[in-house]
């Protein structure tokens, strides 16, 4: 995307030496699971019989030892589901001793006692497990597979007995939005030490979701955020966030750790991520579009990737002045760089285009003036 020109001729935001800071890596292409909205669509994959790829443990090491020298302070396990990787033990104790900042994305049902004692033992890490509904009945109409409901909570219950705190992820439709005060109320009591709501992407399983109606319009998303920032955070004893855009945030609870999750500003310029085959990529999207995977791991050296690669070049250049639409114009863009590159490109192929939320905000005439820039001929094309 990005054609090569002299050092000299470069922008100086092309030039900067962007520190590699996180790794996700997204372990596994197989869940034991099959939820309904997933954003991946993983592989069903049964515990100990694994039949897609999973990520080498020799080539997880060789990518950390890569990463080093790039700035590398921490990483993310996720998936499809984490835990299903035959040899997760080896690589919590190798991130142990590495020493970096660790989070997992987990549904919770494959955690044991000694899974458990092994994250606890990581010197700084955050554990985020899916807890779709306060009853079996509807979490695991949204996930698909009986028992996962008892067997998640015993996950959650055995994190807070090892000393954590983890946070519980709900995704919001119109079969879990009534439950979204009482998980909160329950998180407090399990132990738990905050709740994200997450809103359902249209990628995916995640547009069969919307296309049959399951999932709640943009009215009903502002909406329920409205309601969540207002009445439902002040009430609460733990943290809670909604994963709505900077623009729909309160300016006051933005920059306030205690009672939400930051001020939401993008990762993008300094994370990479690497699938289960070996390949990087700008995310577990990267399954799903071609464009965003820059190479292979053992073959491609990594740090050439993370400087080199065009795409990785245009977006740093890129953002957030190329935004187009409302994001263009929208007084957050450099905190939140247009919330999702991935999820624009995956929506509309264009690398600039708006994100979904704000766009249908826009157009339905409900995105807050207040975050809004004036209107310019060449923004809204």
């Amino acid at each position: 995307m990005a054609k090569t020109t002299s050092p000299n001729s470069i922008h100086p935001r092309r030039r900067r030496k962007w520190p590699l800071v996180q790794l996700y890596f997204y372990l596994t292409e197989g869940c034991n699971l099959r939820c309904r909205h997933c954003w991946l669509a993983p592989k069903h994959e049964e515990p100990g019989r694994l039949k897609h790829p999973a990520l080498d443990f020799d080539l997880f090491r060789q990518i950390i030892a890569e990463a080093r020298p790039l700035g590398l302070r921490g990483v993310k396990l996720t998936g499809g589901e984490p835990f299903l990787h035959p040899r997760i033990l080896d690589m919590i104790r190798h991130l142990r001793a590495e020493e970096l900042r660790c989070t997992f994305e987990t549904n919770g049902t494959l955690l044991t006692e000694e899974l458990a004692a092994e994250i606890a033992r990581l010197p700084r890490t955050h554990v985020a497990v899916s807890l779709d509904g306060i009853d079996a009945e509807t979490h695991e109409w949204v996930r698909g597979v009986k028992g996962s409901f008892d067997a998640a909570v015993r996950g959650v219950k055995l994190l807070v007995a090892a000393g954590l705190k983890p946070q519980l992820i709900l995704s919001v439709m119109r079969k879990t939005r009534p439950q979204m005060a009482e998980i909160v109320r329950w998180a407090e009591e399990l132990g738990a030490g905050s709740v994200k709501f997450n809103i359902v992407q249209p990628t995916e399983r995640g547009m069969s979701l919307s296309d049959a109606g399951e999932t709640l319009d943009i009215r009903e998303l502002v909406e329920t955020g409205r309601w969540v920032e207002r009445e439902l955070i002040p009430q609460a004893k733990i943290r809670v966030f909604y994963h709505h855009p900077a623009a729909f945030r309160p300016m006051g609870r933005m920059f306030d750790k205690t009672k939400g999750d930051g001020c939401g500003s993008c990762g993008i310029f300094g994370i990479l991520g690497v699938l289960g085959d070996g390949s990087f990529a700008l995310c577990g999207i990267g399954s799903s579009v071609p464009e965003f995977v820059f190479g292979q791991a053992g073959r491609d050296p990594l740090a050439r990737v993370w400087r080199y690669n065009g795409m990785l070049r245009a977006i740093r250049a890129g953002l957030p002045g190329r935004l187009t639409g409302v994001c263009g114009r929208c007084a957050m863009k450099r905190i939140c760089r247009g919330s999702c590159i991935a999820q624009n490109y995956y929506t509309s192929r264009y690398l600039w285009a708006p994100y979904w939320f704000c766009d249908q905000a826009f157009q339905a005439g409900i995105f807050p003036e207040s975050r809004l820039f004036p209107e310019k001929s060449d923004q809204l094309g």
